[in-house]
């Protein structure tokens, strides 16, 4: 059952965790501020793990994450002292089998058993982001996208299939939000699945949340579904904190404003990587186009004197510079040679910069050549948004 938008209330049955409850008296009774371990996670599409420091640092503890890129399962592994002390094992494996119920791949029983689990035992959440290449927005305009033939789209299947098979207390399912679209790709996958959540047995309720609007310095707006079992009280979505300007129109969020990248980088001291040099075929044209700008600088209808490109001929990231002034734009997994954005000092981001725009923390160490890394913080979800979501799921416990 979908409770989004217009039923955002919902009254069930309270969720039974009385250790984790008294844990939480306890602490508020102490004034005590450290997270508060509320419950066991699983982790599918795990990534490097973005989403699965959210969810610590509401007071989950991730037992088991699935990730089948190997750069992205070294750095969880590589991390997992200090930001992941419950995690037993990184499988590594590709969650397709599961949905195409092909054998051969990994099984929800196995990544069940690798997190500590019994056959008797059931986790209290499942959280992931399937990969969204069939949805992104980036690069819609190619047929295949608008057209929905891309099979990576089944790795939703995948993770309903491990929901309906682990049966978690809650869920937390993260994807692009060009998959609420209402289009010929969009529409019959986003439908397809949420008749899946429902019929594992999960009222949900979801929303589309710009990680700008929750204090993170990046325009990045993902699709957040959250969900219980049947029967009993469904998470919130956190409330907007933050308020600011969003692709030509104004956000409506909270009292403070948008933390801008010139805020996130302003006392973070870097050294220069060989990898900032912007080369391409445009890359000289970088040095005139002002801050927050991007190639429409080089058009007649700005007034350029010497004009170079048509009027809305590229993708709007296309020679993209930050605005220390605003929130970043989206930063992409893998940007092409003259895609931004880019530092206002006409180079590309340096590592530290993309973690403090993302929100990761700054002693996260990351396995990797500098695109691998770009790929996996370009496919993570911002820690700090995540943990805003997974407190409501926590609230709700």
């Amino acid at each position: 059952m979908d409770v989004s938008r217009k039923h955002r209330h919902m009254v069930g049955v309270q969720l039974s965790l009385k250790p984790y409850l008294h844990m939480r008296a306890d602490a508020a009774a102490t004034g005590h501020t450290e997270p508060v371990e509320v419950g066991s996670a699983i982790s599918l599409f795990s990534g490097a793990g973005g989403l699965d420091l959210g969810v610590e640092q509401a007071g989950f503890r991730t037992t088991v994450a699935v990730e089948w890129d190997v750069d992205a399962a070294d750095t969880m592994e590589k991390n997992a002292s200090t930001h992941f002390p419950g995690l037993r094992e990184v499988v590594r494996a590709d969650l397709y089998p599961l949905a195409a119920q092909r054998d051969g791949g990994v099984t929800t029983a196995e990544i069940l058993r690798a997190g500590g689990f019994t056959a008797r035992d059931r986790p209290d959440l499942v959280v992931g982001g399937p990969p969204c290449v069939a949805f992104s927005k980036s690069g819609f305009w190619l047929d295949w996208k608008r057209e929905g033939v891309d099979p990576a789209a089944s790795l939703l299947q995948a993770y309903t299939a491990a929901l309906a098979q682990a049966q978690p207390r809650f869920f937390i399912l993260e994807n692009v939000y060009a998959l609420t679209f209402d289009n010929k790709a969009s529409r019959p996958a986003f439908e397809r699945l949420r008749k899946e959540l429902s019929a594992a047995g999960y009222d949900y309720r979801w929303d589309v949340l710009n990680a700008a609007d929750y204090g993170v310095p990046q325009s990045r707006p993902r699709l957040f579904i959250v969900g219980a079992r049947r029967g009993e009280p469904v998470p919130e979505l956190p409330v907007p904190s933050h308020h600011g300007d969003w692709e030509r129109r104004k956000t409506v969020g909270g009292e403070l404003p948008h933390t801008t990248a010139g805020e996130a980088l302003a006392d973070l001291a870097t050294m220069p990587e060989p990898e900032e040099v912007v080369r391409g075929r445009w890359g000289h044209l970088l040095p005139e186009i002002p801050p927050g700008d991007n190639y429409l600088h080089y058009t007649a209808k700005r007034g350029h004197p010497e004009p170079i490109f048509e009027w809305r001929s590229r993708f709007w990231s296309f020679l993209l510079k930050l605005d220390p002034h605003r929130p970043s734009p989206t930063i992409q997994a893998q940007p092409g040679p003259n895609v931004g954005p880019f530092h206002w000092e006409n180079r590309r981001l340096r590592v530290p910069e993309l973690k403090r725009l993302f929100t990761i923390p700054d002693d996260f160490d990351f396995v990797g050549r500098r695109a691998s890394i770009q790929s996996q913080v370009g496919n993570a979800v911002p820690p700090h948004l995540a943990q805003q979501v997974a407190a409501k799921v926590a609230m709700a416990a």
